[in-house]
């Protein structure tokens, strides 16, 4: 699709979601707005991403999936050829992100998968990398060439791997083999997950506007007769997490942290440009487009500041900049969702109850709707049948519930009414990164109408200036790499609270524009003039 074509779709789509947000009340309170599983938790999310399943990152295992042996791709890939050749049923080889795995997790998805050899002749191999060892493990597969078929991934690295080559243009394919896939999802989802015009992987049709919630556990609400609805800023919440502090003593942390789950949503006010480079940005509002350095931004170190204070203070736990596991029962956290994802966010954490608060959004930019997409390998020896999968992901509710809470019996029990009800809390296969939310079956305690209600915060996004640009890196990838590098040399310590910012951030610019992040800025507003003239 051409640039002025993509902008003039654009352009309708949200002629129309703006209309819709005005009639329907766009800007109303938290409690108002669509519920759907994130980007993470905001998937999350996103992003970072992320989404509603974001506050599940605190269970992060620093050893998950980061010691694959050389060999094991070798065998993957002689499996599949042996298949290939042998007219067996496939099974495909799926990297995604999450938690520390059950014992029985492979045995699971076993079963999983002779329903999809039922449904559609595959069996899959899900193998899950912990969240704090994501980023590293995909990039070695990547660099590697070991064999996957299908890959979560997001903005963080979905336009360096389609530049690196090693996913599949699915542009026609999509539309040829999976018709009822391609019509299910927007149109302008499709749009955002563009690179110089070709699709390369399915987006997750969910929550797919980014909306910030703060929830603190409901014991605490109530002990403190905490007003939720007064907090939302990080300022708003800095009275009351002092109080907590000081009343409950030394040792308890009212904030919990751990390099799996840094303080979310710093730097939501910048649409990164879905070039997975954090330091960079436009101001949502901005209508001139200037990209910045997010890191040289007030607001940015003011926050950063208050962070800092929180962790000289002990309302951070002091090991949040080294721990790769802070636990579960956390009293506080902030994710990307809606406000009836909460009841899974409790369920991650062994709370019997959050109360959350929106604090942010919704938005749309690229970048939200690149927090949660599945991939296909240009190496995969079964690419159709890899859509297919994600075809029944997103369309038949059973394959989808199965993915998301486990299997019937064993991680969870369907009521009368048709409400999932969880037996247990180790399923740590995030459901925002699979697929859509809308043919999901709801968990006990939760809205019936969340599914509406995310449709509806989608429609009320207001959209960023920068929305259906996506930056192009092909001519500034060592610069990207060498700057990314530098970050996450600095990313632990200042989103922890960890470190002095008015100290670390001058000196984490100063390396960063010796690692050509003034060369990035130029060529990313080189990109939006030409873009948007």
């Amino acid at each position: 699709m051409k640039k002025k074509s993509l902008s003039r779709i654009l352009a309708l789509g949200l002629t129309a979601v703006m209309t819709a947000g005005m009639l329907a009340g766009c800007g109303g309170d938290g409690g108002s707005e669509s519920t759907e599983a994130s980007g993470g938790v905001s998937e999350e999310s996103s992003a970072e991403e992320s989404s509603a399943e974001e506050s599940s990152a605190e269970e992060s295992s620093a050893e998950e999936s980061s010691e694959e042996a050389p060999e094991e791709s070798s065998e993957a890939e002689s499996s599949q050829e042996a298949e290939g050749g042998s007219g067996e049923v496939p099974t495909l080889v799926y990297w995604t992100v999450g938690g520390t795995p059950a014992d029985d997790f492979e045995e699971n998805i076993a079963q999983i998968s002779d329903y999809t050899e039922e449904k559609i002749g595959v069996r899959l191999d899900v193998k899950i990398a912990a969240w704090d060892q994501y980023d590293t493990k995909m990039n070695t597969i990547v660099n590697t060439g070991e064999y996957f078929d299908l890959m979560f991934t997001n903005n963080t690295n979905y336009s360096k791997f389609v530049n690196l080559g090693a996913f599949e243009d699915i542009t026609d394919l999509v539309q040829s083999v999976t018709p009822e896939l391609y019509s299910f999802i927007p149109e302008q989802l499709w749009s955002g997950t563009q690179i110089h015009g070709k699709v390369y992987a399915v987006p997750t049709y969910k929550d797919s506007s980014l909306t910030q919630f703060y929830y603190i556990d409901d014991t605490y609400v109530q002990k403190y007769n905490i007003d939720m609805t007064t907090i939302d800023s990080m300022q708003a919440l800095d009275p009351i997490v002092r109080e907590i502090k000081e009343a409950e003593g030394k040792s308890f942390y009212p904030i919990q942290l751990d390099q799996g789950s840094l303080w979310n949503g710093f730097f939501n006010n910048y649409d990164g440009l879905a070039g997975g480079i954090q330091s960079i940005g436009v101001k949502l509002d901005d209508e001139s487009r200037q990209v910045v350095c997010t890191l040289e931004q007030e607001d940015i170190m003011e926050n950063l500041k208050l962070l800092h204070s929180w962790y000289t203070a002990g309302i951070i736990n002091p090991d949040a900049n080294v721990m790769t596991d802070s636990g579960k029962g956390h009293m506080f956290g902030n994710a990307q969702g809606w406000p009836s994802a909460a009841a899974g966010w409790a369920v991650g954490q062994g709370i019997d109850k959050y109360i959350v608060n929106k604090v942010f959004g919704p938005i749309y930019t690229t970048e939200t709707i690149q927090g949660s997409m599945n991939a296909i390998s240009v190496n995969s020896n079964y690419k159709e049948e890899a859509l297919k999968v994600l075809q029944l992901m997103n369309t038949d509710s059973k394959f989808r519930d199965m993915c998301a809470y486990g299997i019937e019996g064993n991680h969870f029990e369907y009521t009368e009414d048709g409400f999932v009800n969880r037996l247990r809390d180790d399923w740590v296969w995030p459901s925002y990164t699979q697929g859509t939310f809308f043919i999901m079956s709801n968990q006990v305690g939760t809205d019936p109408n969340q599914w509406d209600e995310v449709k509806k915060q989608n429609e009320e996004a207001v959209p960023s200036t920068c929305l259906g640009f996506a930056l192009d890196i092909t001519n500034i990838q060592n610069e990207v790499s060498t700057v990314n590098t530098v970050w996450d040399k600095y990313k632990y310590d200042l989103l922890t609270g960890a470190s002095d910012p008015e100290e670390v951030v001058p000196q984490c610019i100063e390396e960063l524009k010796g690692a050509g992040l003034d060369t990035i800025i130029a060529e990313a507003q080189k990109q939006i003039d030409e873009f948007f003239k």
